[in-house]
């Protein structure tokens, strides 16, 4: 079994305009895969032998709260899921996380850059402390991103402060713990009770890198992702599978964590 912990879809309505603001901000740097659609998404697993995909929404705003989340719990399949979102500055987080709660939803994306804010915010530990006391997982974007002015909201360093504070429950760093800071990924959290996500990575992380963080992280903490429609799930499954990894780790790595954590 695959499970691609980590896509976008957006509803049919808004698909093309989303893709288009998104690709605006990141100067066309990437080539979707696919139009942003649930339907595209599908298409793409059937062709590329996805057995599952989790959709990770982002709410931006307060008022998009609603809406997406139940949208989100709307598309769930034998085939898809979805996590929900809150808006990081509510005004009222334990009423949204009991909405996701209660969508029956599996867990929480955040996205420091497009939400504006910092993961180790003192504010945010409540609201992470919540979350996970309710079972559901957290999953953040983590390091940099092209669409963004730097100094970056998230880092391993800021991830370990989390990891420390929190004591326990799921929680997922995308892009290998943090997009293009690899060496700190190294530095301040293989080893720490968090999960990593191979998002947008094997065209850029180096091969020997990830080999060391699996070896010295535990092939059990990390979690097969695409960051569809930004990256080619078919190729990424390819060059995981063509690594000098033990079979039972390239197994876990492509679906039997993400299963684990998913309760399926």
């Amino acid at each position: 079994m695959v499970i691609d912990i980590h896509t976008h879809a957006f509803p049919d309505d808004l698909a093309e305009k989303a893709l288009s603001t998104l690709l605006a901000n990141l100067d066309n740097l990437y080539t979707p895969v696919s139009n942003g659609t649930i339907s595209g998404l599908l298409k793409n697993m059937n062709e590329w032998n996805i057995d599952i995909s989790v959709v990770q929404p982002i709410v931006t705003k307060q008022s998009q709260t609603q809406k997406t989340n139940e949208w989100a719990s709307s598309i769930h399949s034998d085939r898809m899921i979805s996590f929900g979102s809150i808006y990081p500055h509510t005004d009222n987080y334990k009423r949204d996380i009991d909405l996701v709660v209660g969508l029956g939803l599996k867990g929480l994306k955040f996205h420091a850059e497009y939400q504006n804010f910092s993961i180790d915010d003192q504010k945010m530990f409540k609201i992470y402390d919540y979350a996970l006391s309710k079972g559901l997982i957290i999953l953040h974007h983590g390091g940099a991103d092209p669409g963004m002015p730097k100094p970056y909201k998230s880092s391993p360093r800021q991830f370990a402060r989390i990891i420390d504070a929190m004591k326990g429950g799921i929680i997922v760093a995308a892009h290998l713990g943090g997009h293009a800071q690899w060496d700190d990924v190294e530095k301040y959290l293989v080893g720490k009770n968090i999960y990593l996500d191979t998002s947008m990575g094997f065209e850029y992380f180096p091969n020997d890198q990830f080999l060391r963080i699996v070896k010295n992280h535990g092939a059990d903490k990390i979690l097969f992702a695409s960051d569809s429609p930004w990256s080619n799930a078919k190729t990424e499954v390819e060059h995981l599978r063509a690594l000098p990894l033990l079979e039972s780790e390239k197994k876990n790595i492509l679906g039997e964590n993400a299963k684990r954590l998913l309760n399926m």
